[in-house]
């Protein structure tokens, strides 16, 4: 691989899908020839301290990345030469961005200027984002034209660059996300772990990730009482942050349910693996709202890697985690009643689930571990460059 700029404002620590992307794949190839910079984050220097990936952190977010505004003017002014300096400074050869915007708009004035390729990284939310701004889709439209190659984490992203963005399929790679199968790992029901989740006696679905509206917690909020009719036991535990706590919360005590949703946002890597292990469920009840989608869905792969039974919504690329009736099902999220319906019977049929789960595991595992797709993504960066 040749010497390169992996840059990308989400990183480790910084939580999310696409940071542990970068961080599985990069670590994993050629980490003396990859710089990285990264967005600033608290506890980030303890990170980079042990990292092997030689790490910068520099004010990669902004309020605007806009053309129009003095302040997004001032970011990528600002941008642009502390990256210009990185790249003399280390000689580096090709540019990774995270994303098509902010970081690959940067990468195009870079390469403009310096004549140096870059390829993006494309998550399906991000340019369906763009698409609703003028200014923004002439901006992500040089990003995605000055790219050498573009990787999109599933084939339905895949389409929207070819469909939407007019981009050339054979500029484009698919690589789909995925896990460490060595730490996301079956186990057995642990009685300790359970009761220190509170989940004694109970049938808990779990959903981890960031509590915006297109996830869909709140229709499975609204399933619950339907479930509960059949399971007296029911559970719903919710791990992560986001603005829409507040809203969460009020409809589980407008719902009388305030004792069958859990709300677990202050927990670490090894407690989370725990809940996915002891869970009986895992559901991402994701939905399409405007033009925000899930690209992918990295954490129903994490499930599976656990041998747990998956529930996603139809919309994004989520139906490409899984083997669709097999180890998981596909069910329209956006009405409480057809979520219900479909988790219903795995609730109920414990020899089911255990053979999804079982099922999950295997397909993650030979198609989704990070050390093979670290291997499929290494050759493309070889063939790019």
């Amino acid at each position: 691989m040749k010497k390169t700029l992996l840059l990308s404002e989400i990183f480790p620590p910084v939580k999310g899908g696409s940071g542990r992307w970068f961080w599985e794949v990069y670590t994993r190839l050629s980490p003396q020839d990859v710089v990285v910079a990264a967005g600033q984050a608290p506890q980030a220097a303890e990170l980079d301290q042990h990292s092997p990936l030689k790490t910068y952190r520099l004010p990669l977010s902004s309020v605007s990345w806009g053309l129009k505004s003095v302040t997004g003017l001032k970011y990528y002014w600002s941008m642009y030469w502390q990256l210009r300096k990185l790249i003399k400074q280390h000689k580096l050869e090709a540019i990774h961005c995270g994303r098509c915007l902010p970081e690959g708009f940067l990468a195009w004035l870079l390469s403009k200027t310096l004549g140096i390729p870059y390829l993006c990284f494309i998550h399906g939310e991000d340019i369906e984002t763009a698409s609703t701004s003028r200014e923004l889709s002439w901006i992500v439209h040089k990003a995605l034209a000055g790219a050498n190659v573009l990787i999109a984490n599933s084939q339905n992203t895949a389409d929207l660059l070819a469909g939407h963005w007019q981009v050339p399929k054979d500029k484009i790679r698919v690589i789909h996300p995925g896990v460490d199968s060595k730490q996301f790992t079956p186990a057995a029901p642990n009685s300790e772990q359970r009761a220190a989740l509170g989940w004694q006696d109970k049938k808990v679905i779990l959903t981890v990730g960031r509590l915006q509206e297109r996830k869909g917690h709140d229709m499975m909020i609204k399933a619950l009482p339907a479930l509960a009719e059949q399971l007296p036991d029911v559970h719903y535990a919710i791990i992560g942050h986001g603005d829409r706590r507040p809203y969460l919360e009020q409809l589980t005590q407008q719902l009388g349910l305030a004792d069958r949703v859990q709300f677990l946002d202050e927990i670490d890597d090894v407690t989370m693996i725990h809940c996915y292990q002891q869970c009986d469920l895992f559901i991402l009840p994701n939905r399409t709202v405007g033009k925000d989608i899930e690209g992918f869905g990295m954490v129903l792969v994490e499930a599976q890697s656990c041998a747990k039974p998956v529930v996603a919504g139809d919309s994004g690329g989520t139906s490409e985690t899984m083997i669709i009736g097999t180890t998981g099902l596909i069910v329209d999220c956006t009405q409480p009643e057809k979520i219900a319906a479909a988790l219903l019977p795995l609730l109920q049929d414990d020899q089911r689930s255990t053979q999804m789960g079982l099922a999950g595991r295997e397909f993650v595992v030979e198609h989704l571990d990070w050390q093979a797709l670290s291997e499929q993504a290494g050759a493309v960066f070889d063939n790019t460059f």
